[in-house]
């Protein structure tokens, strides 16, 4: 008797396992198959499938499911055509087990469990210095976060120690930014081919205060509004996306790029929004309500950074054919057909292909940074070189003046974070952001 009711233990929680998870099986389905049209700034049939809880709201023609009972449920019999127009609208109809995993979540009582266990990360471990993809000084310039793998780092601003490490759900670290008083510092990255996620953590106790996933792959280029009140990231999915900062909340999506999108910058009184992208295009939209107002520039080569002056509408822009470009974020005059009325500048030609570019904090001047390993000091006014940071082994995917402008962080392919003296390109730091096992191969030979 004992034997078999063992057997039957083991029994039940197989079946258990084996039943379909919300988080695990429903959710990336949702996100790939049907968010495109039912998410907060778009919601079709007042549908909204980025969360459970609305999910089980439902829409226009009422309840998403009805738990336990997969043939009365309006999710299936959409999927299945049995109610016109079949979904997904005008896309291929989802795979036999999608649908499977789907009917069999609504008849074992369509359970929620994203909020159940939910899932800590554990501080990384490092073999071997991470790629660089993010940093930024603290507005007192007395700390900087880097990027590391499923994490942030809060160092030192010298690099002498680490302060605060910050796992979260993400994988991958793309761009970082904090508010004016350095109360919040908001993240945008995520996980390849799964998900892209903005958070917003208080660096001084380490929490982390809020968190979105959306979309199905990371997202670029994260920007926080002046006045702190919203939150922009570029998406793979052609689109731009906007959230209130307070809440997390999505305000709305742009879409109207032709391409991925990978930077973008609020205007001085954060009431227009720029972003950059493959398309070619810096594409100027009224931040408050994500209205389409112009393109800044004449269409050229991809674009992958951009900057705003500190103290005017003015934003540089570059990317694969290698010359950063000064833009007005106001036109002087009617535009025309290939019209390029907001030029002020093109600076030089760069060794490489352009991915990240910073104004120093009175506006006097520009880094460049990419494919090459050397950064490159502009005069804003002029277009002089002034100075060349060198000894990357590598390229460079980020870089940032300090908040008094005497100094510029970069980091990128090498895994080392290297602080130069802004006014002459001399190396003041450098070093490691993350700590190394025992055993882990180092940056060995790097100055």
């Amino acid at each position: 008797m004992r034997l078999r009711a063992i057997l039957g233990f083991l029994s039940s929680c197989a079946l258990a396992a084996a039943a379909p998870s919300f988080t695990r099986d429903i959710r990336p389905i949702l996100q790939k198959r049907c968010q495109g049209c039912h998410q907060p700034a778009s919601k079709a049939s007042d549908l909204d499938l980025t969360t459970f809880a609305a999910l089980a709201r439902g829409g226009k023609r009422g309840p998403a499911y009805v738990a336990g009972k997969p043939d009365e449920s309006l999710t299936l019999r959409y999927i299945n055509g049995a109610i016109q127009p079949r979904m997904p609208l005008g896309q291929p109809e989802l795979p036999a087990e999608e649908v499977k995993q789907i009917r069999e979540w609504i008849a074992d009582g369509a359970k929620d469990d994203s909020e159940m266990a939910p899932v800590t990360r554990r501080e990384s471990v490092y073999l071997q210095p991470p790629v660089i993809t993010a940093l930024k000084f603290s507005p007192d310039g007395k700390q900087i976060a880097v990027s590391g793998n499923g994490e942030i780092l809060i160092h030192a601003s010298d690099g002498s120690r680490v302060l605060q490490r910050l796992p979260g759900q993400a994988e991958r670290i793309l761009s970082l930014a904090y508010n004016k008083d350095g109360s919040l510092l908001v993240a945008g990255g995520g996980t390849p081919a799964q998900f892209g996620e903005v958070q917003v953590w208080d660096p001084r106790s380490g929490k982390l205060l809020r968190s979105t996933q959306f979309t199905t792959d990371t997202v670029f280029g994260a920007s926080l509004a002046p006045d702190g009140s919203k939150i922009a990231v570029g998406c793979a999915d052609n689109t731009v996306h906007v959230f209130e900062t307070a809440t997390a909340k999505e305000l709305y999506k742009i879409g109207n790029h032709e391409n991925w999108v990978l930077a973008t910058v609020f205007g001085i009184d954060s009431k227009r929004l720029v972003s950059t992208g493959r398309d070619r295009a810096a594409k100027l939209v009224d931040a408050n309500s994500g209205a389409f107002l112009e393109n800044l520039n004449l269409l050229r080569g991809e674009l992958s950074a951009i900057a705003r002056h500190p103290k005017q509408d003015l934003v540089v822009i570059g990317g694969e054919e290698r010359y950063p470009y000064i833009y007005l974020m106001d036109r002087p005059r009617n535009m025309k057909i290939a019209d390029d009325t907001t030029l002020v500048r093109k600076l030089e030609r760069q060794d490489g292909a352009i991915t990240a570019l910073d104004w120093s904090p009175d506006g006097s001047r520009i880094a460049v940074a990419g494919a090459s390993p050397n950064v490159n000091l502009y005069d804003a006014a002029t277009g002089d070189r002034k100075a060349s940071c060198q000894g990357h082994t590598a390229g460079i995917y980020t870089l940032a003046f300090s908040p008094d402008g005497s100094q510029l962080a970069t980091g990128g392919f090498d895994g080392k974070v290297r602080i130069y003296h802004a006014a002459d390109c001399k190396l003041a730091h450098s070093f490691i952001p993350v700590p190394l096992s025992a055993g882990a191969v180092q940056a060995g030979g790097l100055p």
